[in-house]
């Protein structure tokens, strides 16, 4: 394992993560930046706990090595703050309660950030096709649901 100097913007700010450069993308961000909202779930990319957008896409974090994302931009629900506020995703989220245990719920977010970039309506099915490979045991779908049509409401506010 090579030692290696990734460079990358990291929630909108330059970041330069020292580490091997096969390690995952996730154990960077938990281990060497201390950002704690992408979980470790399964290890093979099939849960969502770890799911972060890489250039505004969603991707798992578990089973992307650091060097794949030097010199792009990783945001995770970390970087949905502007100027200290939530963003809609996190608002809705919270207006609604849409969480319980809370393991899964920044790599749904995130799925619903991806999702409402590219569709600002979405529809219920919309929502479960885009959600469906994160997984929740927790039965908090419906909120979940209606928590990502609150944001996309909350976003048609702002504009």
């Amino acid at each position: 394992m090579t030692e290696a100097i990734i460079s990358l913007k990291l929630n909108g700010e330059i970041a330069q993560i020292d580490c091997s450069a096969d390690t995952s993308l996730l154990l960077a961000l938990r281990n060497d930046c201390q950002l704690n909202s992408p979980k470790y779930g399964c290890g093979l990319g099939e849960c969502g706990a770890c799911t972060v957008l890489i250039d505004g896409v969603a991707a798992r974090s578990c089973v992307i090595p650091v060097a794949g994302v030097a010199g792009r931009e990783v945001t995770t629900v970390e970087g949905l703050l502007r100027d200290g506020q939530v963003g809609s995703v996190q608002q809705a989220f919270i207006d609604l309660q849409a969480a319980q245990c809370g393991y899964c719920i920044a790599g749904i977010m995130m799925m619903a950030e991806s999702l409402l970039r590219t569709n600002s309506n979405p529809t219920d099915e919309d929502i479960r096709n885009a959600l469906s490979g994160n997984l929740c045991r927790c039965g908090a779908h419906i909120e979940i649901i209606a928590a990502v049509k609150r944001a996309a409401v909350l976003r048609l506010q702002l504009l």
